[in-house]
């Protein structure tokens, strides 16, 4: 085996190094110097000198800082938790339709990758804002407000003018955008996990009597939880690291902390401080995939005992 491993090295060497040049060039020497900055100070407008303090990362404990990590855990946690809501149906229902559909639906999930996000987000724009699809149709049903009273029975809920909803410049707004980007994240591994199931498991739910809300939940959803915990971080990384999506549809009124990065590295032109945001962010990033690991780790040792 020894022997083979040295015929083969050559070859494996041949294709794996310009990708590790590629990831040492441009990834990790980039973070090396981000993670040296970050120690740093400005002593002008244009340079910064490593003195190895540990202010900038004190910075990061300031109550309105914590405040905006808190709101950028929040909003990103809402939308992995929609996403999850909405995407678990859906990949439901693309595992068990007809082999023929399979292609033609996750072609549907996949459509949106093939569009700019920048162009996504400003279609968003168009649709929720005070003069946007959404209040268009609202403000419709509102001038039928007296038929619908009569009809329904609603007439305390019609008044006189109609008020068009904010959902730009809002934490809705913004938790509404980021599930629409990010749902596909949500989907495809959720699709994935149900479609390695055995069905025999939910024949056999059904056939001892348990009904579908009760196979769903005590069955369907344990098998696939390694599945709905990847599609979770797939979906709470990305949403905690976004910029675009808060920058447009917040306004400038719910920043999150990507957007307050990108403040400290092109306007206050403070890149330690910036740098140790940056490097605070992928810390919590590597601690959720360490406890992905745990999880995995634990489930395996479970399942060999």
């Amino acid at each position: 085996m020894m022997e083979s491993w040295r015929r083969t090295l050559p070859a494996f060497a041949a294709f794996a190094g310009p990708t590790t040049l590629w990831l040492l060039v441009f990834f990790l020497v980039p973070l090396g110097i981000i993670w040296v900055y970050s120690f740093g100070e400005n002593i002008s407008l244009t340079e910064i000198r490593t003195t190895w303090t540990l202010s900038n990362y004190e910075r990061i404990f300031e109550p309105e800082i914590v405040t905006l990590f808190w709101r950028t855990l929040r909003l990103a946690g809402a939308a992995t938790i929609i996403c999850l809501i909405v995407g678990y149906p859906v990949a439901l229902v693309i595992a068990t339709a007809e082999q023929k559909w399979k292609p033609w639906l996750l072609l549907i999930i996949m459509l949106p990758f093939w569009t700019n996000l920048l162009i996504r987000t400003y279609a968003l724009l168009n649709i929720l804002g005070a003069r946007g699809r959404v209040n268009g149709v609202l403000e419709w049903f509102w001038t039928q407000g007296d038929a619908l009273a009569g009809l329904l029975g609603m007439a305390g809920l019609f008044g006189e003018r109609f008020t068009p909803v904010a959902f730009l410049g809002t934490e809705s707004g913004v938790v509404i955008g980021l599930v629409y980007v990010h749902l596909p994240f949500a989907i495809l591994p959720l699709y994935s996990a149900l479609e390695r199931l055995d069905r025999s498991y939910l024949e056999a739910s059904m056939d001892l009597g348990a009904g579908q809300v009760r196979t769903f939940f005590l069955i369907l959803v344990p098998l696939t939880s390694a599945g709905l915990i990847t599609a979770a971080i797939i979906t709470f990384i990305p949403a905690l690291g976004s910029f675009l999506t808060p920058d447009l549809l917040g306004r400038g009124q719910v920043d999150m902390i990507a957007n307050v990065i990108e403040r400290q590295f092109k306007k206050a032109n403070d890149w330690p401080f910036g740098s140790a945001l940056s490097l605070f962010l992928l810390y919590v990033t590597f601690i959720i995939l360490a406890i992905r690991a745990l999880i995995d780790m634990q489930a395996a040792k479970g399942r060999r005992a």
